[in-house]
């Protein structure tokens, strides 16, 4: 294991402890941003930590985060909580998502009890074990899923089976072969995509742009 992977994994673990102890808090404090997103108190407490962290084991390397905001994509990359949503209302479908530049990543669900991880040239796992995505190449006997705001391609529907599941939990599932595509919404930060870009990749997928790809993402050879 590379030492940029093992710190990336380290700091997953002080993540998840940070923000298992305060969800379904009743107290728990959220607001609104400007942009209209949600933002806890746990969001702003993981990355401080992490911060605090890197600026102590690597003082020299950028660091770029949702809350704490950034523009050198060259180093750390923090998603303290993707799915802040679900974490404010209680649903355990929410993950803090770390990248290193676009060599590591981590992504981890501490109160679904999992997490994936992946560095280039290494391969991807899930809680330890390897992971590819599926061999289905038709769209006919694909599973899709969607996190989209606007209504699901026309072509879509052609899939087996479609449904809506949103932020990390849909391209972890395509990572690891339990769905074959899954699309998300346009306007994606790199905070919000650079981590699941290296996983879906190492396991053997297709990461797209949703600019260039009208918000499709994460095709594993579909025809």
């Amino acid at each position: 294991m590379s030492a940029d992977l093992a710190l990336a994994l380290s700091l997953a673990d002080e993540a998840d402890r940070i923000a298992l102890a305060r969800f379904r808090a009743l107290d728990l404090h959220v607001e609104t941003k400007p942009d209209l997103t949600p933002v806890s108190e746990a969001d702003r407490a993981v990355e401080a930590a992490l911060r605090d962290r890197l600026a102590r084991e690597r003082p020299d390397d950028p660091v770029l985060g949702e809350e704490q905001g950034g523009a050198d994509a060259s180093g750390w990359i923090l998603d303290p909580i993707d799915g802040t949503r679900n974490y404010t209302r209680g649903i355990p479908v929410w993950a803090t998502q770390i990248a290193y530049a676009d060599r590591v990543a981590v992504v981890s669900a501490p109160a679904l009890r999992r997490r994936w991880w992946a560095s280039r040239g290494d391969g991807a796992f899930a809680d330890g074990e390897p992971i590819h995505v599926s061999m289905v190449d038709r769209l006919e006997d694909a599973t899709l899923l969607y996190g989209l705001d606007r209504p699901v391609p026309e072509r879509a529907w052609s899939a087996w089976h479609l449904r809506g599941f949103g932020d990390f939990w849909s391209h972890m599932l395509v990572a690891e072969g339990a769905a074959e595509a899954a699309f998300d919404a346009e306007g994606l930060a790199i905070w919000d995509t650079a981590p699941l870009k290296v996983i879906v990749e190492e396991a053997g997928g297709r990461f797209d742009d949703p600019v260039s790809s009208n918000g499709l993402l994460d095709l594993s050879g579909l025809r």
